[in-house]
């Protein structure tokens, strides 16, 4: 039998400790480096949370952080004008490291993913050269997410994106160590380019030929779902849709939600966004709970300008006659309803976007992650929504296709064809946001009402009262 001299067991048990300890050095430094989390800091309160908390998503689809930052300047010429992201309006609050909707969790390194906000932020200034006013829940008019999404995966696409030219716009930013630079160069934008080209792939049903882009404060909400969690083949439709506020959660308790009510309940429609965003399954029913708590008791702000008390009074009477049925909470029967296109007349694109099947087959999906929601349905109809702060909810309808509330008085035929959105400065005569001036035309987004999913038709109500009735339903309509 062979033996081991005292002196070589002395060597094999040197070398086997050296090789247990490099181990687990090395396990160690790779747990650090790629999967150690940092859990995040306590926020200030639940609204700052909202803004900038995480949704688990930096684990599940991360962007990470120091190619985020370095992107706007190695594809600076995808982007529609100076200003890195901001021109992509953005909105970014003077003091925050990120822009409102944006998270940044450190999963072995820092990664980037969005929240609720990046949709459900408001923003408005009330002239030109002012700090904006952001407010949290309203719906976010000036962010173009279409355009962000094309961003980073055209830029994924450009020769740019590449080991040197990134470490080296990196290196303008921070100095990363030499394990660092290794797996930036090896693994970790090799790995960010795929993940982004796939990406493209995923959604290059939202830039085929024909098709409108949304343009800011739109997306395509159910086909987003029903592309992502169904899997059913690309249709020829269009459901442009404008984000919504999302305050007063409490008042919608027991209302259905999305445009067209295909969600029946408030926590089933966090639930679901929040799985847009690529929140973690396991951990998305724990953020649904936090975020539909603070959506309850979230009020929105007020009108910014004066009121005229006397004609808002005169106005509150001509509400209560023409609007209320519809819209008033505690008077209207039928507030939260859904109204049959037919009646309601506005364009039914982001209608024939959501099918029985779609609805279906998302529930069955849903489920099969252990998620336990109301099941999604499907209609005919656009809800009548509760009015709560209506000012800061422009443009109107469900397609943002009319600017203001003046113009949601008029037919179609005295509506704007052509406007500009994507501009924050307000327009108090035409209760919305100014998308005409030089400035709204220079920055906004030109939006057409002739093309798909546009139409700037329907909902007629009060579009015949008379000129002294309407200008006193739109100063008391300020005070909602």
């Amino acid at each position: 039998m062979f033996k081991i001299s005292p002196v070589w067991r002395r060597r094999l048990i040197v070398i086997g400790s050296i090789v247990v300890v490099l181990a687990a050095v090395l396990g160690i430094t790779a747990w650090y480096k790629f999967f150690r989390v940092v859990p995040e800091e306590p926020f200030a309160n639940a609204e700052e949370r909202f803004k900038y908390g995480s949704l688990d998503g930096e684990n599940t689809a991360g962007l990470p952080y120091w190619i985020w930052v370095a992107m706007p300047r190695v594809c600076s010429k995808y982007l529609p004008g100076p200003g890195g992201y901001r021109s992509l309006g953005i909105p970014w609050e003077e003091g925050h490291e990120m822009p409102v909707g944006f998270t940044k969790r450190v999963i072995g390194f820092p990664r980037v993913a969005n929240n609720c906000a990046s949709c459900h932020t408001a923003s408005y200034r009330t002239k030109a050269g002012e700090t904006p006013v952001y407010a949290a829940a309203g719906p976010n008019h000036t962010t173009n997410i279409q355009g962000f999404l094309r961003f980073v995966t055209t830029c994924a696409k450009d020769d740019s994106f590449n080991p040197d030219t990134l470490l080296a716009e990196i290196e303008q930013h921070t100095h990363l160590d030499l394990i660092d630079r290794l797996a930036f160069r090896y693994l970790i934008i090799p790995r960010t380019k795929k993940a982004l080209t796939d990406r493209d792939g995923q959604l290059g049903w939202m830039n085929r030929q024909g098709i409108p882009d949304w343009g800011p404060g739109r997306d395509d909400p159910m086909n987003l779902t029903k592309y992502f969690m169904t899997g059913m083949p690309w249709d020829s439709t269009v459901g442009s849709a404008d984000f919504p506020s999302t305050w007063d959660l409490d008042i919608r308790e027991g209302m259905s939600l999305n445009w067209g009510g295909e969600t029946p309940s408030p926590r089933s429609v966090i639930i679901d966004s929040a799985l847009g965003l690529q929140a973690d399954p396991k951990t998305v029913e724990q953020h649904a709970a936090w975020i539909q708590e603070f959506l309850r008791s979230k009020r929105p702000p007020k009108y910014p300008f004066p009121i005229d008390a006397g004609l808002s009074t005169k106005g509150e009477a001509v509400y209560k006659k023409e609007c209320a049925y519809c819209h008033a909470l505690g008077s209207g029967s039928r507030v939260g309803t859904v109204i049959d296109v037919s009646e309601v007349g506005t364009d039914a694109n982001r209608l024939n976007t959501w099918t029985a099947e779609a609805a279906r087959i998302a529930n069955q999906t849903v489920a099969k992650l252990g998620i336990t929601r109301k099941d999604m349905v499907k209609t005919n109809g656009y809800q009548s929504v509760p009015l709560d702060g209506l000012w800061l909810r422009a443009p109107y309808l469900h397609n943002g296709s009319v600017p203001n509330l003046r113009e949601m008085l008029e037919p179609q035929e005295k509506r704007t064809k052509l406007f500009w959105n994507g501009y924050d400065v307000y327009d108090p005569v035409g209760v919305g946001f100014d998308t005409q001036s030089a400035e709204a035309q220079r920055t906004g987004f030109r939006f057409d009402t002739s093309l798909k999913g546009n139409g700037n038709q329907g909902h007629l109500y009060g579009t015949k009262l008379s000129a002294g009735d309407k200008q006193a339903l739109l100063e008391y309509m300020k005070t909602l």
